[in-house]
């Protein structure tokens, strides 16, 4: 990620070492992540709440990811004091509305199979100059999305042609359905959020003061909008239209929203 200075004084670019280092929480999702799907694939004990660990810590490693993206990018545009604040350890209890980035977007998902996005990172922007930049640092979350949702829409298409539990494959379906709904999420142009984000340093003096003014409410006004019957309903439509163009089964994907909820 960058050099060491000279004299080996265990700093980067006057950054601890430590402050880039995957923190003990992430990788025990990632562990979890990795065991689940082990348990899933052999069938071991029960396979429905197996699917569930598969899919809450899969979704939660990439929630990480996400914000990471947002962070070292950040870092590599000029705020140096993000790496203070934790942020490039991958940890999410540093981010800075755990309920908004981590118990909330689990819970959506578990009641409605969307992939919410969430406010976690925060980024100096004084630290960083050029609109350009500001861009990019709001870019990187949903572009992690986007990689995401590809690389297991690919894995969903070659694994359901070779052998395989069908739980399995509609575990990794759901994951890869998840990123596609947050890609789509993060980059509709709500203000706060990742697509509004993304425009606000090209708006003129007086839309971003207006913009400036909504963004905290941003959450409220997503909700709101997926809450209207046609603008829900159109943005269904067109997640669902993604998934069939890509090639995603949505009985396989179904199937895992149906898995995961254990309890019923």
């Amino acid at each position: 990620m960058a050099y060491d200075r000279p004299g080996g004084d265990g700093l980067v670019l006057g950054v601890p070492k430590a402050a880039f280092r995957p923190s003990p929480v992430f990788l025990g999702l990632v562990a979890l992540f990795a065991v689940s799907g082990v348990l899933t694939w052999n069938g071991y004990g029960s396979v429905r709440f197996n699917v569930f660990l598969f899919v809450v810590s899969g979704w939660l490693v990439s929630l990480c990811l996400h914000e990471y993206a947002h962070a070292v990018v950040a870092y590599r545009a000029g705020d140096r004091d993000i790496a203070h604040r934790g942020y490039l350890t991958l940890n999410p209890l540093k981010y800075t509305h755990p309920l908004l980035s981590i118990v909330l977007p689990v819970v959506v998902v578990l009641l409605g199979g969307i992939g919410l996005p969430g406010g976690a990172v925060w980024v100096d922007r004084h630290a960083i100059p050029g609109r350009l930049r500001h861009t990019l640092v709001s870019l990187a979350g949903p572009a992690t999305n986007v990689l995401f949702t590809l690389v297991l829409v690919a894995a969903v298409r070659l694994g359901t042609q070779s052998d395989g539990p069908v739980e399995f494959w509609a575990g990794v379906a759901l994951l890869a359905f998840l990123q596609l709904t947050a890609s789509v999420l993060n980059l509709l142009p709500v203000p706060g959020l990742d697509g509004g984000n993304m425009i606000q340093p090209w708006l003129n003096p007086q839309w971003r003061k207006m913009y400036d003014l909504f963004a905290p409410y941003g959450f409220i006004l997503l909700f709101a909008l997926l809450w209207n019957p046609r603008i829900g309903g159109w943005f269904f439509d067109a997640v669902f239209a993604v998934g069939d163009l890509l090639g995603l089964p949505s009985w396989l994907y179904a199937t895992g929203l149906e898995l995961i909820r254990f309890w019923r």
